[in-house]
């Protein structure tokens, strides 16, 4: 069974395009089924009907996480269950045209509908605070505020910020380009602010953090290495905390600022959706609720007739 999970895994790696991410999620997702279908004796995907998916599917709402303790009521999401539907449905769709597999069993999941949550944004007051210099001076710091400094100002994804090459940078134009989701390249302004902490970090922090094994990512380890995503957030997350701000910071919270903040000083909506690469404006629309609800609590607050 897993044989043929690879082999969907790369064919959405090198046909459709998708990210390593991407390929990460629905290999994580679709190896808790093949582990499940092993304890209930199903070797082959042919032997797997409808009634397995929904005997999987109640299995996983209903069992504990493995991040909490034995006792605890907590139960995977529904968010969690959307996606485990989803890899399912893909991967039977994947079957069925590459004729492997005689029928698509999974064709009759239906999708929970998924709430939208708001994506929560950093106030000006706290991106002051985050983008604010730090003393003693030193490579760490110079790059560590190039990286914030850039996030903010162009809503780049994680993934984006630590594969971010050399050469893609155009700053005395005041651009970068961005290779994002799918492999998608799309031109990206970059304000003042950010060029300058981009140029001090590459003229005088950069050089210092260099190896001749060191590729041409911008942003280096002090090992002179790429860096993980865990360990690019961790140092975005410190930064922040040092910064002053207690309450919980999310890796895209700065992306979500960026869009934001552009939006309630009167951007376009497709422009925000082409910056930020969403493929389709209904991603985007979401923060349109948000720049709504600040925009009632700045009425409730200032206007004289509105208490």
């Amino acid at each position: 069974m897993q044989n043929l999970v690879e082999d969907f895994l790369q064919f959405l790696r090198h046909e459709r395009g998708q990210s390593d991410n991407t390929a990460r999620t629905y290999a994580a997702l679709l190896g808790k089924f093949v582990t499940w279908a092993q304890t209930q004796s199903l070797g082959d995907w042919k032997q797997v009907e409808l009634w397995h998916l929904m005997a999987f599917l109640k299995h996983e709402r209903e069992r504990n996480l493995e991040t909490e303790p034995k006792d605890s009521a907590r139960r995977l999401s529904g968010e969690s269950v959307y996606l485990e539907i989803a890899a399912l449905r893909a991967f039977y769709k994947f079957a069925g045209n590459e004729k492997i597999l005689p029928q698509n069993v999974a064709e009759n999941l239906s999708l929970p509908r998924r709430w939208k949550r708001l994506p929560k944004a950093l106030t000006d007051e706290e991106i002051k605070k985050v983008l604010a210099p730090e003393n003693p001076e030193t490579p760490e710091s110079l790059r560590d505020g190039a990286i914030l400094e850039l996030a903010y100002a162009s809503g780049l994804r994680l993934s984006e910020l630590k594969n971010l090459r050399l050469e893609q940078l155009y700053l005395e134009a005041g651009f970068i380009n961005v290779i994002g989701k799918g492999n998608k390249e799309r031109v990206v302004p970059v304000g003042k602010k950010a060029v300058e902490a981009l140029k001090r970090y590459i003229d005088a922090a950069r050089p210092k953090l260099v190896t001749p094994k060191s590729p041409g990512t911008v942003f280096l380890t002090r090992r002179g290495t790429p860096f993980a995503s865990v360990t690019l957030w961790l140092r975005m997350k410190n930064r922040v905390r040092r910064a002053g701000i207690s309450r919980n910071i999310t890796p895209h919270m700065l992306r979500h600022s960026f869009a934001t903040h552009l939006l309630e000083h009167g951007a376009d909506l497709r422009i925000i959706q082409e910056l930020l690469g969403h493929a389709n404006i209904s991603t985007t629309e979401i923060y349109t609720h948000v720049a709504g609800n600040r925009l009632r609590e700045i009425h409730r607050k200032f206007h004289p007739r509105s208490t």
